[in-house]
């Protein structure tokens, strides 16, 4: 049971749950839709992937000293983490969105030119993630959580 002495991991973990579930309410209030599937999906505000890599590098930071080689580590993983969470990811997510339009509106033509005997099947596809990154802002609110995270936790550590 030793991991579970590990402070940098305890606080990324708390971080990722934090993040994910909070989620929930912050969607609540500003759509007025209530989405528990969210503590299990990617994307969204805030990023889970910041608050755990913050959490992580503070906490390294707190026991490790910001000098220290695990800390510059730690900080650099992090700064990819959260540039690919608002980078990359994000660029996929908005691809998946045109992607799955173009396939509705071919699936249109389709139905137009002709009557479709197969249209059952065709519609069992799944559509693409569209929700893969974060926007800067929720990479931001991620880091912070993960920031505060962390020294919360140290305190009760």
């Amino acid at each position: 049971m030793d991991v579970l002495m590990n402070f940098p991991l305890l606080s990324a973990l708390t971080a990722i749950i934090f993040a994910q579930v909070v989620k929930i309410p912050i969607k609540l209030v500003v759509t007025k839709e209530f989405r528990p599937g969210l503590a299990f999906s990617t994307g969204g505000m805030p990023s889970s992937h910041s608050a755990a890599v913050t959490a992580l590098t503070t906490s390294v930071g707190i026991m490790e000293g910001v000098s220290s080689t695990m800390f510059a580590v730690s900080c650099v993983f992090s700064i990819i983490i959260m540039f690919d969470a608002s980078g990359v990811r994000r660029q996929a997510g908005e691809q998946a969105i045109v992607l799955n339009q173009l396939i509705k509106d071919f699936q249109l033509f389709v139905d137009g030119a002709k009557d479709w005997n197969r249209k059952k099947e065709y519609e069992k596809r799944q559509e693409l993630k569209e929700l893969l990154g974060h926007q800067p802002i929720e990479v931001f609110f991620g880091g912070l959580s993960g920031v505060a995270i962390a020294f919360l936790l140290y305190q009760l550590y």
